[in-house]
């Protein structure tokens, strides 16, 4: 909790100087960088959404700027806990990867790797031997009270063993690389104390090894579905309004965000519980313009809510319009990709393997 509690404080505290890194696109005036490993990975569910971007990849990308050693993995063997068409998994992969490289993951400043193995390639095999290991210093009631758990298996009527056991493969994942600082979302808060208690496990029996790994708290307030404000934004949403993707052209923003649920008052305003409709559209506005809450509620006086949307959906395009374009061209050439990730997972097998031998 100390460590959490001085995490939460420290993203506080840099919150304006990572909106201006946002907005910038690189540091500006940094003279040295924090010491620690961060360490975070994302399922490759295809291309991300607003909500993803603004909620996690946002801080990744300032995060690079500000600590001396940071790795970001694709995780496709989390991935698999769901039944995959092997080829979509595949194309969602190469997908995730020109996603990040486009939202500005720098290869040269961050380990970006591909978790299991890629055809042909070096991978990293060190994550499913240290999840067992870690296992089998697991107990079934403690992974049987994660939140995410009781949800997913309720959904499936029956969960499989590999759902079950994801978490302890999650803080395999943190602590093969004997992470300080992850950055993770709320929902994901319980899973990292996983990773905390099998640190302090291992350490009990076998000596001092594991750091204690830290969360840092995004500060950016979620995104909502722009059909449901009562629900986040998500890629599996049956409804197409109701996800903004990183791809969409600026003709589907504006549709998207014209057609956003919102009420019968016309005011623009910022009341989350009682309008969250234009909560969440002012919400968005003020993330992806890098102004507050309240500066966008002022630019929005004398406007009702249809013409609001102009704004935003104008706001919208003009942040996702570069990255958008990026992918594209990152996506029409796979051989690039693979390339770097195949030179990440070497980069990455390379501080494994000494971790394990010694694990």
């Amino acid at each position: 909790m100390r460590c959490t509690v001085k995490s939460v404080f420290r993203f506080i505290h840099k919150s304006n100087s990572h909106r201006r890194l946002f907005k910038a696109g690189k540091a500006t005036g940094a003279t040295s960088l924090l010491k620690g490993q961060v360490f975070s990975g994302i399922q490759p569910t295809g291309v991300p959404h607003l909500g993803n971007y603004l909620g996690a990849l946002e801080s990744w990308v300032a995060l690079q700027d500000e600590y001396s050693a940071v790795m970001y993995s694709i995780v496709d063997l989390h991935s698999i806990t769901q039944p995959q068409d092997p080829q979509m998994l595949r194309d969602n992969i190469q997908d995730m990867a020109a996603s990040l490289l486009a939202c500005g993951i720098d290869p040269t400043r961050a380990i970006l790797f591909q978790q299991s193995q890629m055809p042909q390639k070096p991978f990293v095999s060190e994550h499913a031997e240290l999840s067992w290991i870690l296992g089998c210093l697991t107990s079934m009631p403690r992974l049987r009270h994660l939140p995410q758990w009781k949800m997913k298996s309720k959904q499936k009527n029956e969960g499989s063993v590999g759902l079950y056991t994801y978490p302890v493969l999650q803080a395999a994942d943190i602590l093969l690389y004997k992470s300080t600082h992850v950055p993770v979302g709320e929902d994901q808060i319980q899973h990292l104390e996983l990773a905390q208690d099998l640190a302090r496990i291992f350490n009990n029996q076998y000596g001092e090894f594991f750091p204690e790994p830290c969360a840092l708290l995004s500060g950016t307030r979620k995104v909502k579905s722009l059909r449901d404000p009562s629900s986040k934004m998500s890629k599996s949403d049956p409804q197409k309004l109701a996800t903004v993707f990183l791809t969409d052209t600026p003709d589907d923003i504006v549709l998207k965000i014209r057609r956003a649920v919102t009420d019968f008052t016309s005011e623009v305003t910022y009341e989350p519980e009682s309008r969250p409709g234009v909560s969440n559209l002012v919400s968005m506005h003020a993330a992806v313009s890098g102004q507050s809450v309240e500066e966008v509620v002022r630019l929005a006086e004398g406007m009702d809510t249809g013409q609001y949307k102009n704004v935003v959906a104008e706001a919208i395009v003009q942040r996702l319009q570069p990255i958008r374009l990026e992918i594209q061209r990152l996506r029409a050439d796979r051989g690039h990709l693979e390339s770097l990730l195949a030179k990440g997972a070497e980069k990455a097998r390379s501080l494994a393997a000494p971790v394990m031998t010694e694990i």
